[in-house]
């Protein structure tokens, strides 16, 4: 049987691009001029030919584009959702030539009040738009997502400080399938290929975790990428003799597994808040202090909420708590493969924060470490 290789698609800052390009050519033309329009993804440097649904004019000098999100083979709540820009010209004007505005549907922060529209969004507009404004010209962009409101309800936004909207955010212009359940079976095929070289091997979750650990000095031949699917990947290092496995990832994500989550997207199981939570007490917190751990919107919060108390009473709660966490990783990620496989693999683990420093390194994980660095 052949395997189908999952489908990449793209980030919602594509859609906001493209519609707000095929408003500004209705304007120039009148009418929409093409079924499609070609957007230059920055991110990476290539080219994507993005369906156009409607384009009209509105008034004198100002039109509306409409398209459809289509992020590939994802478990991704935005598929479908129309994606709307206004666009309106000005022949000549004041200030910026191209000015971003979020209307409905976008979020905006709750301290500040900005639209939660990121710089790659702004830079891959401004860059796409401006090839179309003489030098006189200036347009004002009011980017709309019609369902935003609603659907930012199903998401974690607003424990991030982004209310009433969703986020236009990103890094690049594909959305991988990294939660498509074919995406599991390539994962597979990289880590047999890169256990016939390597006894030991290193998993991250995500590029942030790839970053961090080649800037450490490790092979990136050695590195697995496994997105959501730890726990089948673990289970495939056991049957394809890998020796020993060095877990290293986003504590928000890792400490899942020292609960028994093996599949860490946020749709199918989060319990961040509650393991943290039950160690902080298991470690012998008051009770106070572990009612603030479980009132903070997220784990890297909680995270400062620890470090202040460190700080403030010269306690070590990170190291106690979080080390604590790391051992029972490991544990929890060794048996899993033993029940599946009945091998005996030692798995070490290696937190880090969101601004990429590592917060702990467990035994086992800092032998494994020391020994491929």
């Amino acid at each position: 049987m052949t395997k189908t290789q999952p489908l990449s698609g793209y980030t919602l800052p594509v859609f906001a691009c493209a519609a707000a390009l095929a408003a500004l050519r209705c304007l120039r033309e009148g009418i929409q001029s093409a079924d499609s329009v070609s957007v230059n993804l920055l991110e990476p440097q290539i080219r994507a030919e993005i369906p156009i649904e409607q384009a009209s004019v509105l008034k004198t000098g100002t039109a509306l584009g409409v398209t459809r999100s289509d992020p590939g083979d994802n478990l991704d709540l935005t598929r479908n959702t129309p994606v709307w820009a206004m666009v309106e010209l000005e022949r000549e004007g004041e200030g910026e030539q191209i000015q971003i505005v979020g209307g409905e549907g976008i979020g905006h922060h709750k301290a500040g009040g900005g639209a939660a529209i990121y710089d790659y969004a702004m830079r891959l507009l401004r860059s796409n738009l401006s090839r179309e404004l003489a030098p006189s010209e200036k347009i004002t962009v009011t980017l709309i997502l019609p369902s935003g409101r609603q659907l930012a309800t199903r998401t974690s936004n607003e424990a991030f400080g982004v209310v009433e909207g969703l986020s236009l955010l990103g890094t690049t212009g594909i959305s991988q399938p990294l939660s498509a359940p074919g995406q599991l079976e390539v994962y597979r095929e990289q880590l047999q290929q890169k256990a016939e070289l390597f006894d030991c091997l290193v998993f991250c979750i995500g590029e942030n975790g790839l970053d961090l650990a080649r800037q450490l000095g490790i092979n990136p031949e050695r590195l697995v990428k496994t997105a959501n699917w730890l726990g089948p990947l673990l289970v495939e290092a056991g049957y394809q003799g890998v020796q020993s496995i060095l877990l290293f990832g986003y504590h928000g994500k890792l400490m899942k597994l020292a609960a028994g989550i093996f599949h860490t997207h946020h749709h199918l199981a989060d319990g961040r808040r509650e393991i943290l939570t039950a160690y902080c007490a298991k470690a012998g917190m008051p009770a106070d202090a572990c009612s603030a751990i479980f009132a903070a919107a997220t784990a890297e919060e909680a995270l400062g909420q620890l470090r202040a108390l460190d700080a403030e009473f010269g306690s070590n709660w990170v190291d106690r708590i979080y080390g604590d966490i790391a051992r029972q990783i490991d544990l929890r990620s060794s048996d899993c493969i033993f029940t599946h496989t009945n091998l005996h693999i030692p798995v070490g683990s290696v937190m880090f924060g969101r601004d990429r420093k590592i917060i702990v390194k467990s035994d086992i994980g800092d032998t494994f470490l020391t020994q491929i660095c």
